[in-house]
């Protein structure tokens, strides 16, 4: 069985792409909530023995739940893991800027977070002439809890053979998968898809080699 962990955000299989309708279960969270307030849903829905596959932030309650989870394997694809490599320049800056940006957001002020968080995240200036057809998806990203600050510890998944996959496009995220290399993890780099390398034609192919040695 697979389990794949997502934002709610997207449908599963708009999520993974290359995952089958066979044995395949997806698991979208809220990720406005808690992160830490989450770990228990990867618990409740995969048995032991799963291979888990978890995108972004939604890695973090998979890597708190990971030593009760007992898992086959992990597919972690860009994980937002950020408590693993603090200290690093690119995460440090990273976090310094979304909490500016959060102080924006806190006051009411969605186009001033809006203002760093789309070149930061999305790409090209915030514009006012399309202010009212973002706004609303910018106050839904807005109130998604940041994924620091939950403890979490590469150590927690050692042991568990781990498919880090990153897009080759982003300093924090190469950092991240740097220090899970470190711990063990097999590391692969599919470009061209930014932030979501699971849309990647190669994504399936690289899942399965990687499980093969499993």
């Amino acid at each position: 069985m697979r389990l794949y962990v997502h934002s709610a955000d997207r449908d599963g299989s708009s999520a993974w792409p290359s995952s089958g309708p066979g044995d395949a279960q997806y698991l979208p969270l809220d990720l406005t909530l808690p992160l830490d307030a989450l770990s228990a849903a990867p618990m409740d829905a995969a048995p032991r023995g799963a291979t888990v596959f978890a995108h972004s932030a939604a890695a973090v309650p998979v890597a708190l739940a990971a030593a009760q989870l007992s898992p086959r394997a992990l597919v972690l694809v860009e994980p937002a893991l950020y408590d693993i490599a603090r200290g690093h320049p690119a995460i440090e800056a990273h976090i310094a800027d979304i909490t500016r940006a959060k102080a924006f957001a806190d006051t009411g002020d969605l186009f001033g977070y809006w203002s760093i968080v789309r070149p930061l995240m999305f790409g090209g200036p915030a514009d006012p002439a399309r202010w009212e057809s973002e706004r609303a998806g910018v106050a839904r990203f807005a109130a998604r809890r940041p994924p620091w600050g939950f403890g979490v510890d590469a150590a927690m998944l050692r042991g568990i053979p781990t498919l880090v996959v990153t897009g080759g496009w982003n300093a924090e995220y190469d950092a991240i998968a740097e220090v899970l290399e470190r711990q063990g993890a097999r590391r692969r780099t599919l470009p061209g898809h930014g932030h979501r390398p699971q849309d990647a034609p190669d994504f399936a192919a690289t899942v399965e080699t990687f499980l093969a040695d499993v």
